[in-house]
C-alpha cells in the first residue's frame, strides 16, 4: 500500500477542512489539489528510483511529499529554517543518492557523527504507524461515530517527528494541525481552538513552556507524548504540576520507528513509573546486552521493520538492531533509558552517566539549561564537565551533585554558555562541546 492513499482515502469529503495552520483551513479538496498541481509541475514521471529535494515546511512540505509519490518519486525534506550552506550541502548529496524505491529519504542527526540517509519504504513506514495505532484502535476507547480529535503538529514537517505524526493523524482519520514554528503563545492558543486533549511535544518545548510564564493554562490538554530526544523527569514534573497533563516518554530511532511507549491504560496503572520510556510495542522484541550490576546495557531492538540500509555493524547475528543507548528493564518490563553508550563518562573506572548529573544540577536556581559531557584526563582518562545556561553559582550546583549523587560523578568544572548547542528537534549536540572545551 503507498502512503499517497492517507490522502486520498482519507475519509473527510472534498469540502471538509482537513488542515489547520493558526491562520487558515484548507480543505480535502484544496490540498488535494494542490498535490494534483505538485505532481504536475515535476516534469513527468521521475520514477521510483528518483529522489526530489524539496525545501519546504509546514503545509507545503506535506503538499510536496504526497506530490513527490503521486509522481511516483520519493521525497528528500530540506528544513528552509537551515543556513543556506547547509541547505546546498543536502542538495548536493541527494543528487548522489539513489532512493531504491523509497517513500522518502530522511539525515540523521548528526548528534555524534555525520548525518547518515535513511531509507523509508511505503510498507515499511505503514507498518510503524500501525504498530502503535493498532493497540489504541484496540483499547476500544474511540467513538465510532465522532471523527478523532484534530492530531496537532508541533515540530518541523521537513522533519521524521513533523512526517510521523502527520502521517500518524491521516492514517487515524483525523484532520492536522500544523505548527510551522514552534511558540509558546501559538501552541497555547491552537491547543484549546481545536480542543486538543492529546499531543506531542520535543523536550526543548516542554520545557520552553514549562519556562513561559505567560502562558497560564493548556486546558483540555490531558495527555503529551515526549518525541526525538529524551526528557528528564525533572522537566515532565515541572510540566505535570503546572498544566495538570500527563507527560509520558516514548522511545524510538528513524531507522526502526517507535518501538516503546505508553498507553493510557499503564499511564493508570502505573503512575509510578512515570519517567520510564514505557513498554515494548506489540511485535517488538527488546533486550540488554551485557548488562552491568545494576541491570544496565546497550538497548537491542528486534522490530518487525526497519530501515532498508542499516550498516551490518548495527545488526546482532540473531537479527536485533544496536541502538547505542544504555537502558534497563525493570520488573514490570519499564525500559529506562539511561544515556547514550557513546556518552557514557569513565572517570577512572567509574560510570557517570550524564542525564542523571544534569537532572540535579536542571534543580538549582538559576540554571535554564545544561548539558554534561566528558573531556579528557591525564590521569583519570576522562573526566566529566559540565556546560551551564544560567547564573547560578559553582558552590552551589558543586553542592547539589554532591548532595545527591556520588562525589566522582560531581563535574571536574563548570563552563558558563550562552546556550546550548542543538539540532533542529532539540538534541543537545554534545560532540561540539566536547571539541570546544577539550
Amino acid at each position: 500500500m503507498s502512503l499517497l492513499a492517507l490522502l486520498v482515502e482519507h475519509p473527510f469529503s472534498d469540502d471538509e477542512p482537513l488542515i489547520h495552520t493558526i491562520d487558515a483551513s484548507f480543505t480535502k479538496g484544496e490540498v488535494v489539489e494542490r498535490v494534483d498541481a505538485f505532481a504536475e509541475a515535476l516534469d513527468g514521471s521521475p520514477g521510483d528510483s528518483a529522489a526530489v529535494p524539496v525545501v519546504a515546511d509546514g503545509l507545503d512540505a506535506l503538499v510536496a511529499m504526497f506530490g513527490c509519490w503521486q509522481a511516483g518519486a520519493a521525497f528528500v525534506p530540506i528544513n528552509p529554517r537551515q543556513p543556506k550552506p547547509a541547505i546546498e550541502r543536502a542538495r548536493a548529496a541527494t543528487a548522489d543518492l539513489d532512493a531504491d524505491g523509497a517513500a522518502f529519504v530522511l539525515w540523521t542527526s548528526g548528534t555524534t557523527g555525520e548525518p547518515k540517509p535513511v531509507r523509508h519504504t511505503h510498507e515499511a513506514y505503514l507498518e510503524l504507524i500501525d504498530r502503535v495505532l493498532g493497540p489504541l484502535r484496540a483499547g476500544g476507547t474511540a467513538n465510532p461515530s465522532r471523527p478523532p480529535s484534530p492530531n496537532l503538529i508541533p515540530v518541523s514537517m521537513a522533519l521524521n517527528a513533523g512526517i510521523y505524526n502527520a502521517l500518524f493523524g491521516l492514517r487515524a482519520g483525523a484532520p492536522l494541525v500544523l505548527m510551522d514554528r514552534f511558540t509558546t503563545r501559538d501552541f497555547a492558543e491552537l491547543v484549546p481552538r481545536y480542543n486538543i486533549r492529546s499531543t506531542v511535544l520535543p523536550p526543548a518545548a516542554l520545557t520552553m513552556l514549562n519556562d513561559d510564564a505567560a502562558v497560564l493554562s493548556l486546558a483540555p490538554l490531558k495527555y503529551v507524548r515526549s518525541i526525538t530526544a529524551p526528557l528528564s523527569p525533572f522537566q515532565a514534573r515541572r510540566f505535570t504540576d503546572r498544566f495538570g497533563a500527563l507527560v509520558l516518554n516514548s522511545y524510538g530511532q528513524a531507522e526502526i520507528g517507535e518501538v516503546i511507549g505508553w498507553t493510557a491504560a499503564d499511564a493508570k496503572a502505573h503512575p509510578d513509573r512515570v519517567g520510564a520510556a514505557g513498554r515494548a510495542h506489540p511485535g517488538v522484541e527488546i533486550r540488554i546486552d551485557e548488562p552491568d550490576p545494576n541491570g544496565v546495557g546497550e538497548l537491542l531492538v528486534c522490530p518487525p521493520n526497519a530501515a532498508i540500509d542499516l550498516a551490518p555493524d548495527r545488526l546482532t547475528s540473531d537479527g536485533f538492531v544496536r541502538t547505542g543507548d544504555l537502558a534497563r528493564i525493570d520488573d514490570a518490563d519499564f525500559v529506562w533509558i539511561e544515556g547514550r553508550r557513546s556518552d557514557l563518562i569513565n572517570r577512572g573506572g567509574n560510570k557517570v552517566f550524564p542525564d542523571e548529573v544534569e537532572e540535579v544540577l536542571a534543580s538549582v536556581d538559576g540554571v535554564r539549561a545544561v548539558a554534561v559531557f566528558a573531556v579528557p584526563d591525564k590521569r583519570l582518562g576522562e573526566v566529566p564537565v559540565a556546560a551551564v545556561v544560567g547564573d547560578a553559582s559553582d558552590a552551589a550546583l558543586d553542592a547539589a551533585v554532591r548532595a545527591h549523587l556520588a562525589a566522582y560523578k560531581a563535574p571536574g568544572a563548570y563552563h558558563r554558555v550562552p546556550a546550548l548547542p542543538r539540532s533542529e528537534v532539540g538534541k543537545v549536540l554534545r560532540r561540539q562541546l566536547v571539541e570546544e572545551f577539550s
